[in-house]
């Protein structure tokens, strides 16, 4: 199959692409900003095609879509500290962006798997029993997610008012190799290896619901062959915990002491719990997820950073002079 990859040069879609070459013929549209990256995709640049480009040039997507079986829809500004600092450039990649995707390929009657994120559902209590489903209202709480939601009614709108054929996936929080040191987990690791201390938002009560980008991916692949056309999966491992467990954790597979870290600002209208619900998504296409062990996970996502210190390092210190500009 041709299959176009959009955001192939960013964290999950590059993880993506490196699998997906050896079944299909693959083409990668990227606009290679900050999050993404042409090193994340050296182990396979002998075996893609790599087209810089944005998401909102009509007339570049239409003509790759035009040469294409199905379009695998990751480009997406994602940094929610970035959205509540500077809101319009998500609107522009995650709204307009999608949008084109979605007349590209409702003119060539082209396949669309769009990925999305759970955060377009809000948050859930802390102690509550209540996971996400594909029936959970969208109550989505930053311009990131906000933006997310929009794409998200804009691919449904398209399934039935246009008879695209179209599948959404929200998935819960990644972690694995090439995620870029603004986030989470990766931001730990670096700190710990450039000898900074670790930073955590607030008390760290917040849970987040943890997945390996080869398991999302893995999900994914299975969706675009047999999803059914219009629906909704969720993506989960069933991998919840709070933010001030999984910075003890990689303290602890860092040998460092559990407590070597600082807490600082908390991020405004910091969403308290996501959980996933992916019944769905096993039972109808059959998928499970292989990385059931985080703490073996996280031992090999730091392994990666270990090893790969040329990828990171030239990020690094741009990205932690922003969260100093705010205090984080």
């Amino acid at each position: 199959m041709r299959l176009l990859v959009t955001g192939g040069a960013g964290f999950i879609g590059a993880n993506f692409v490196h699998d997906a070459v050896c079944e299909h013929d693959v083409t990668v549209l990227d606009a290679l900003t900050y999050a993404g990256s042409r090193e994340s995709l050296a182990p396979v640049e002998n075996k893609i095609r790599l087209v810089e480009g944005d998401i909102t040039d009509a007339e570049l997507v239409g003509k790759l879509i035009a040469e294409t079986d199905a379009v695998v829809h990751f480009a997406a500004e994602t940094h929610v500290d970035n959205s509540l600092s500077g809101p319009e450039p998500f609107l522009n990649a995650n709204v307009i962006g999608t949008f084109t995707i979605l007349e590209a390929v409702r003119a060539h009657n082209v396949r669309l798997h769009h990925i999305s994120t759970d955060e377009v559902y809000g948050d859930l209590e802390l102690n509550s029993p209540q996971r996400f489903t594909e029936s959970t209202p969208y109550n989505p709480s930053s311009p990131y997610s906000s933006t997310k939601a929009a794409a998200d009614m804009l691919v449904r709108a398209w399934v039935r008012s246009y008879g695209v054929r179209a599948t959404i996936s929200n998935c819960s929080n990644n972690y694995g190799p090439y995620q870029h040191v603004e986030k989470f987990i990766p931001r730990q690791i670096t700190n710990v290896l450039t000898g900074r201390r670790p930073k955590l938002y607030g008390a760290g009560a917040n849970v987040r619901d943890w997945i390996h980008v080869s398991d999302h991916n893995s999900a994914v692949r299975r969706i675009l062959a047999d999803g059914q056309i219009g629906r909704t999966y969720l993506i989960g491992a069933g991998g919840e915990r709070d933010n001030l467990t999984v910075m003890r954790t990689i303290l602890r597979l860092m040998d460092r002491d559990p407590e070597d870290f600082d807490h600082v600002t908390d991020r405004v209208g910091h969403d308290l719990r996501y959980a996933i619900d992916a019944t769905m998504l096993r039972d109808e296409l059959g998928w499970s997820p292989t990385h059931t062990d985080f703490e073996d996970g996280l031992r090999a996502t730091i392994d990666w950073y270990r090893a790969n210190e040329s990828w990171w390092a030239p990020l690094k210190d741009a990205v932690e002079a922003g969260y100093a500009g705010r205090n984080q």
